[in-house]
């Protein structure tokens, strides 16, 4: 599938493997809407090709116009869902059980966001002309290694993730009738906006543990790939470990 002339749909697109991921598909001749929460979005760079939305990825009636608008600027044809939040806390600690609260947030984020996503994104791509072998769209979720190698205290993170993952298949089974793949990237440590805050002798920790490159990953990376998966027709219903054979330790 040809990435030019098309619209594009990001979330998570003010920072990290979504702002990326928005600039290379603009790059590419997409136009892109890139959705995010406001406060995000107040810091986000502008780049050409590349329209910032406001929307929070749970909530239906935003995310509905939000795709709504992608869908009139052309063929939506790319959904690329980035956004997503972690936070560490064990089932168990000196402070009591594990906040209930906290891991039904996580997995409405990670896991409902995206199913809000995809559910509304494929019924947009699913109005627009079928291709030359009917392909009409691919959608690209974002898990993480963590659903394989969950970490002390990744409890809620990991199960968010693990969903992402295991609807990925049956998402792709789904949607085939309508020419629409479905595929997912579970990243490993990538150097995000999230790790700004650690030290140099923190980082370098992390990038020791990585097999080969020895490094953490680059969101340009994430974005090669997704453009990749865009562009490859015979990727689906695949989960794709992009960690440099990275396997995370129990902490």
């Amino acid at each position: 599938m040809q990435i030019s002339d098309i619209a594009a749909v990001v979330t998570g697109g003010a920072s990290g493997l979504g702002a990326a991921t928005a600039a290379e598909l603009a790059a590419r001749g997409a136009q892109v809407f890139a959705l995010d929460l406001p406060a995000s979005l107040d810091r986000a760079e502008p780049v050409d090709g590349v329209s910032l939305v406001a929307a929070d990825v749970t909530d239906e009636d935003q995310v509905g116009a939000a795709v709504e608008q992608a869908a009139g600027a052309g063929p939506l044809r790319v959904l690329v869902n980035c956004a997503g939040v972690g936070t560490a806390a064990r089932i168990l600690s000196k402070s009591g059980p594990h906040d209930l609260g906290l891991f039904r947030s996580i997995i409405e984020a990670n896991l409902v966001g995206t199913f809000n996503m995809l559910r509304l994104g494929a019924e947009a791509m699913a109005r627009t002309e079928p291709l030359e072998e009917g392909q009409r769209g691919v959608i690209v979720n974002t898990a993480s290694i963590a659903a394989f190698d969950g970490q002390v205290g990744q409890v809620a993170y990991a199960a968010s993730k693990g969903g992402v993952v295991s609807l990925t298949l049956s998402a792709a089974r789904d949607l085939a009738s309508f020419g629409i793949r479905v595929c997912t990237i579970a990243p490993g440590i990538i150097d995000t906006p999230m790790l700004a805050g650690v030290n140099d002798e923190f980082r370098a920790g992390l990038a020791a543990g990585v097999p080969f490159p020895k490094r953490l990953g680059r969101p340009e990376e994430y974005a090669q790939l997704a453009t990749m998966i865009a562009e490859h027709d015979y990727l689906n219903g695949e989960v794709i470990r992009m960690d440099g054979s990275l396997r995370m330790a129990p902490r």
